[in-house]
């Protein structure tokens, strides 16, 4: 397997966009390319998969042993010539003050050639001595080559080139010039999703024709080529024969799914249905419902508008259908959501409002220990690891709520508790991942089977009726 690791020396280098460009630009010319993301995020693997037209995969070692991490990789490499994995952060940047987290860490156990990303703005002869530090921290990491990004000029360019090859015995690969054609939409939470970008194929193809004119991508593939051999695990054997049908919202308004947690239900036995809550009238016939991370607050008529959908959600929820929603979609399940001055009704399934707040309330990975209130079978007493990102807060809230987990780090629901637990719905500000350790997939999935089981979800139109009022 051809593989390598887009790295920085730090963040905002514009790795993100290099990355992007690459992966479009190796795909263009008839490459097959899986596309990987270290670290959690939702948003540049939209645009990666984007760009290759495959799910693109999450690398986290701080939430996934080797052993995950491996099987990760090995199932979204599967069928492609060449992985491409985009670091966060910079090469040697991560939580642990050893590194075991940190991208070189990634490329440590995946021996993953290092392509470095280096923001040539404001430096000449600098950065010899920075790619000389960056070779000699880590010895087991190998540098293979240098994209300078932003460059001034063509003297600019032929300056740091004649530095680069003077001190140093890395080969400069590529250098992208400054253009505005480059820039990526951002908002609070990093670019904006592709879903919500009417033209993100053609700004895809666009970087990924800028890029690739000036980065030598035979050179790119060469090195991709000299990674050494690496032994990866068989393909995962097909899960159970589907028998239980899990509602998945999935638009404009709620995206943010790990490629590996759907696989991980399906392998627990569950057809997954996908549905849209800005466009369908009414919940499809499913036996669960998952509603993930997004940003509803940009949706904020249409959601409302579809008044047809949250009331057959709220329906649903109160007569027992087992759901889960993290961060927006447990937004949406609340009675509101207020932002820049507008209050739009929610679903109203939690006893609460949601109202966006100018700084990120929660930010970063959390640790959590179950409480007696966790209604999934199969916990323990240990704590478990995710991450969370939001800039709303849930208030109002009814103080006789139950909650699922009592946050040890991070800031969830209220700074002590996550894990909003209302009839068969668990609702959280943190995201799990099922090769994390949580198993968060089959323990809901058993917990579907266990409701159905005792015959406790039941349509009670009447009482959605009165909570709705």
């Amino acid at each position: 397997m051809d593989r390598m690791l887009i790295a920085a020396s730090h963040r905002s280098s514009g790795k993100t966009t290099l990355s992007l460009g690459l992966a479009a630009a190796l795909t263009q010319r008839g490459t097959v390319v899986a596309p990987f993301k270290k670290g959690p995020d939702y948003i540049d693997p939209m645009w990666l998969a984007q760009a290759t037209g495959r799910a693109c995969h999450n690398l986290d070692p701080y939430l996934m042993t080797p052993a995950a991490l491996r099987r990760c990789f090995a199932d979204g490499a599967r069928g492609a010539e060449l992985a491409l994995v985009e670091g966060n952060l910079g090469l040697y940047d991560g939580m642990s003050l050893d590194g075991r987290d940190c991208n070189a860490a990634v490329a440590r156990q995946l021996r993953l050639p290092v392509l470095l990303v280096l923001d040539a703005r404001g430096t000449t002869r600098g950065v010899a001595p920075l790619l000389l530090g960056y070779q000699a921290f880590d010895r087991g990491i190998r540098i293979a080559g240098v994209v300078l990004n932003r460059v001034g000029g063509s003297r600019h360019e032929a300056r740091l080139r004649a530095v680069i090859e003077r001190y140093t015995d890395l080969p400069v690969v590529g250098a992208v010039a400054e253009d505005p054609r480059l820039a990526m939409v951002e908002r609070h939470l990093g670019l904006v999703p592709c879903a919500e970008v009417g033209d993100a194929g053609e700004r895809v193809a666009a970087i990924g024709r800028i890029v690739g004119a000036q980065v030598d991508l035979a050179r790119v593939r060469a090195l991709a080529a000299a990674a050494p051999p690496i032994e990866l695990p068989p393909p995962r054997r097909q899960g159970r024969r589907s028998v239980l049908r899990i509602g998945i919202a999935r638009d404009r308004a709620f995206g943010f799914y790990y490629p590996d947690d759907l696989a991980a239900l399906r392998a627990a036995g569950a057809e997954l249905v996908f549905f849209d809550t800005l466009g369908d009238r009414a919940l499809p016939s499913v036996d669960a419902l998952v509603i993930g991370g997004g940003f509803p607050e940009s949706c904020l008529d249409a959601l409302e508008a579809n008044a047809s959908m949250r009331a057959s959600i709220l329906e649903a929820i109160v007569g027992g259908l087992p759901a889960y929603a993290e961060c927006g979609g447990l937004m949406y399940l609340a009675r509101s959501i207020t932002w820049r001055g507008r209050r739009a009704q929610m679903v109203g399934a939690i006893p609460g409002d949601a109202v966006m707040q100018p700084r990120a309330v929660g930010r970063g990975y959390v640790h959590l220990r179950e409480t007696a209130a966790m209604p999934w079978p199969g916990g323990s007493d240990r704590v478990v690891r995710g991450h969370e990102f939001h800039h709303s807060s849930l208030e109002n809230l009814d103080p006789a709520v139950r909650f699922a987990w009592r946050v040890q780090r991070g800031h969830g629901i209220d700074g002590v508790n996550d894990g909003l637990v209302v009839h068969n719905l668990l609702a959280s500000y943190s995201h799990l991942r099922s090769a994390g350790g949580t198993a968060w997939a089959a323990r809901f999935v058993r917990f579907v089977r266990s409701v159905h089981a005792r015959g406790a979800y039941r349509h009670d139109g009447h009482r959605a009726q009165e909570l709705r009022a």
